[in-house]
């Protein structure tokens, strides 16, 4: 599922900020403790001192990736700084949405079991609290059948990337039928809470469709919720890191 990478050894990147290194280091502990992903799944930053760049593992389980674990890839998703021998062979997802979007900086991409029946169903994923109101924007589907005819469901190619932040648009998550879901954020923050919070929120709408017709969001009352959420990411993301620091700390003790 992940074949080796192409690495460019002749291009001169600056290195990434420790903190950002680290950031991403705790966010794939933090997705794989809130069951976001399991030994598959991954997250990518922008390089903090070169956008046309990107930060992400090599081919490892989130749960064990440590800061000599992440290399430095350009936009054609090739290696250029700390090559490894094998990278995820979706890198492609990350790429091509860092291309067409200048405004994310983090992506998260999932198997998440609640997100996958509401891509593969006509009953649309939506904001059923305020703590998931971000998904009032919209969460489209990208069905890799229409894009591709019959594949292993993965995303291996520029032009599948392509598609699927074609698909994506603008909003903040994209749906992947019969495979899962991809997150973006203005930073690793942000990206993981919309992953954490769109996996409860998956949850919670199918208990709530089993009572009965649920009442959503509406566009404005998302609109205001999502805003001041933003306004307190750090109050959870600072729970989050610090719970995940002292996992790992427990496991060299």
């Amino acid at each position: 599922m992940a074949p080796t990478g192409r690495t460019t050894k002749s291009v001169r990147v600056p290195p990434a900020g420790r903190d950002l290194v680290d950031t991403l280091v705790i966010a794939n502990r933090i997705l794989f403790d809130h069951d976001v992903v399991d030994a598959f799944g991954h997250i990518s930053v922008r390089h903090d001192r070169d956008p046309t760049k990107f930060l992400m593992a090599r081919h490892l389980a989130p749960g064990l990736v440590t800061a000599k674990d992440v290399v430095t890839f350009d936009l054609e998703a090739n290696a250029v700084a700390n090559p490894a021998k094998r990278y995820y062979s979706e890198r492609f997802i990350h790429s091509e949405i860092y291309k067409r979007r200048s405004d994310v900086v983090a992506v998260v991409h999932c198997h998440a079991p609640p997100l996958i029946p509401f891509g593969a169903t006509r009953t649309p994923l939506q904001p059923l609290y305020h703590m998931s109101a971000y998904l009032g924007a919209g969460t489209p589907v990208f069905d890799i059948r229409e894009a591709a005819g019959m594949t292993d469901m993965l995303i291996r190619t520029p032009a599948l990337g392509a598609a699927l932040a074609e698909t994506l648009g603008d909003k903040p998550l994209v749906l992947m039928r019969g495979h899962g879901a991809t997150v973006v954020g203005d930073g690793i923050p942000q990206a993981v809470y919309r992953a954490i919070y769109a996996r409860l929120n998956a949850a919670l709408q199918m208990d709530a469709l089993k009572l009965g017709t649920p009442v959503y969001l509406a566009r404005e009352e998302a609109e205001k919720a999502a805003a001041a959420i933003d306004g307190s990411l750090e109050r959870a993301w600072s729970l989050w890191a610090n719970a995940a620091r002292t996992k790992m700390k427990g496991r060299r003790a």
